[in-house]
């Protein structure tokens, strides 16, 4: 039969078909995967699949209004519509960098200063390393026998956690606590790093053009939030360590006594106290060991004394006095250190309104007492009730020590007048000054000429002395009531004064014999009070505290501090022996019998 061309062109499609099937099983079989298909799927013809639709999409949004019509009251009009949607927005920091912008970017450069070097080298070996383990395991045996040397009777289970914590973790403690010290004085040097460059460095140029006058330039300015209603009642430099500084607070308003604050300040870090001391009684007067810094005695309102250390850790004094013990019965107005006895044994004075001037001991775990003299005034007498004289007690209110006759002391009262005593003789006085009309309020020696002392009062005058003549070489008139004088460390002729009015008054004698040379007001009248002034040892600061709280630090110019010119081919003299001649030639010049009054 004949084959025609439809007929091998149908076995040729069908034999295409089964090879397609075939394979499309293989698959299935293998991969488990097939195309299936909806049994509704709509069935299209090649004509109908290759058939092309176009479509238009355009940026209209379909939601806009398209017939919205404004009217006013001349005419109709159709209102245009936004076709924009913002979908996503995010602002760029890419800048053209022809720009303005772009350009004063460019222009702006910084370099920080570089963070201080030192070189460290060491050598570590087997038996270096040894050492160290040795030494850091013996220590933490020591705070084990330390903590099992004391258990609580109360409650034992507290003391055993407590010794473990102590044990795992005291060693880090502090030494994370020192570190987190030195931070925190880093950055408050770098806070104040204009007043710290200040202190350091700058000098008043225009004291050229004055030549007897001079300037205080005002520094870092000390508070605490705890010392708020409480007056600065006494100021202490620390005589081995410069920077750092006592500070007394209590109250002088009888019916203000409530309770009092001891705080120690550092130049290194101003905003916060280094030691901080809460007390029950105001307190009145500080001083500070001259060899043994950390021991420091304190006077308080109260009549109490009492011995703080600050190597022990706690807020209570290790010695205090009591009733028991000797106190005063009236507020104590200053103490002195003095040199330890023949045993050893660390010793002050005291001087209170109830006229005694004690000698306090530290004998072990005791404050032992001693009256030294009893002030009463010369010649006025009282009756007992069964008949007998007493003599009527004076009231003592301040006292300094000679600087280098260790039992000649002055003691200045209520009543205005100083007396010169001595501590081997307590039934009179070696001498009597009519100083003041009313109470003395400091009385202090002169750091370098030994016949030299100085006194100031609420009569609003300062007075200096010739311990040999009763009557004063010097008067100034401050026309304010006077709360305290100091002598200068570097001049035998420089003195500073504070007045109620807020005024701080700076004198050299070797200058102008009449007035001050530096009057600046460092607060106003309405404000405050100033209390206490004290000179830095070696630093040419000072330190003025007010009935805020307040302690503010203050910057002598180089007038304030002048020293003579060496001439031509000279050398000048320095020392003790320069200071005693100048004043020697100062009191020279008043062998008149009339005083040089100010």
């Amino acid at each position: 039969m004949p084959v025609t061309d439809k007929s091998v062109a149908a076995s040729v499609r069908k034999d295409d078909e089964e090879r397609v099937d075939t394979v499309d099983r293989w698959d299935e079989s293998h991969h488990g995967k097939g195309l299936i298909k909806p049994p509704d799927q709509l069935e299209l013809t090649e004509a109908e699949l290759k058939e092309e639709f176009t479509r238009i999409l355009t940026a209209n949004n379909p939601h806009a209004p398209a017939n919205i019509v404004l009217y006013n009251s001349k005419r109709y009009r159709h209102a245009s519509v936004t076709q924009m949607i913002v979908h996503f927005v995010v602002e760029g920091s890419l800048l053209h960098q022809d720009s303005d912008e772009a350009r004063r970017q460019k222009q702006i450069g910084c370099q920080p200063e570089p963070p201080p070097r030192s070189n460290f080298s060491s050598l570590a070996n087997q038996w270096v390393i040894y050492d160290a383990y040795m030494e850091e395991l013996q220590k933490q045996e020591r705070n084990k026998e330390k903590q099992k040397a004391a258990p609580s009777k109360k409650d034992p289970d507290n003391t055993k956690r407590a010794v473990v914590s102590t044990d795992s973790h005291g060693h880090d403690i502090s030494k994370v606590r020192k570190a987190v010290k030195i931070i925190e004085r880093m950055v408050n040097q770098n806070t104040f790093d204009e007043i710290a460059q200040d202190f350091k460095y700058y000098e008043d140029d225009s004291d050229e053009f004055r030549a007897q006058e001079g300037t205080l330039l005002p520094l870092w300015k000390f508070q605490y939030d705890q010392a708020k209603g409480l007056s600065v009642t006494a100021l202490c430099w620390n005589k081995k360590y410069q920077d750092l500084f006592a500070v007394g607070m209590g109250s002088y308003d009888f019916n203000k006594q409530e309770h009092g604050l001891l705080v120690f300040y550092s130049l290194k870090n101003t905003a916060f106290p280094e030691y901080s001391y809460p007390t029950k009684s105001g307190i009145l007067c500080i001083d500070i060991h001259e060899q043994h810094s950390y021991l420091v005695a304190v006077g308080f309102y109260d009549g109490c004394v009492a011995v703080y250390n600050l190597n022990k850790e706690g807020m209570d004094a290790v010695h205090k006095s009591t009733a028991k013990t000797g106190k005063h019965t009236d507020p104590v107005w200053q103490v002195r250190w003095q040199k330890d006895d023949l045993d050893n044994n660390h010793n002050f004075y005291s001087v209170s309104s109830d006229g005694r001037v004690a000698s306090w001991t530290l004998v072990k775990n005791e404050l032992v007492f001693t009256d030294v003299i009893k002030l009463s005034l010369n010649g006025a007498m009282s009756e007992g009730t069964e008949g007998s004289q007493q003599p009527i007690i004076a009231c003592g209110t301040a006292f300094d020590f000679h600087k280098e006759i260790d039992y000649l002391f002055l003691v200045g009262t209520g009543e205005g007048k100083i007396h010169k005593c001595s501590k081997t003789y307590s039934s009179h006085f070696l001498e009597t000054y009519v100083a003041h009309s009313m109470a003395v309020d400091a009385v202090k020696w002169n750091h370098f000429h030994p016949k030299v002392f100085i006194s100031c009062s609420s009569d609003w005058t300062i007075k200096i002395w010739d311990h040999t003549i009763n009557t004063p070489i010097f008067t100034f008139d401050l026309n304010a009531a006077v709360g305290d004088v100091s002598w200068s460390p570097y001049s035998s002729t420089v003195f500073s004064a504070v007045t109620i009015d807020g005024t701080v008054h700076v004198f050299d004698l070797n200058i102008n014999k009449y007035e001050a040379i530096c009057q600046p007001a460092v607060m106003a009248k309405k404000k405050g009070k100033l209390t206490r002034v004290e000179f830095n040892p070696i630093h040419p600061i000072i330190i003025v505290g007010d009935d805020r709280g307040y302690v503010t630090s203050l910057k002598l110019s180089p007038n304030l501090r002048k020293k003579p010119k060496a001439k031509k081919g000279q050398e000048l003299a320095t020392g003790p022996e320069v200071e005693v001649a100048k004043m020697d030639k100062l009191l020279s010049l008043l062998q008149q019998p009339e005083n040089s009054t100010a």
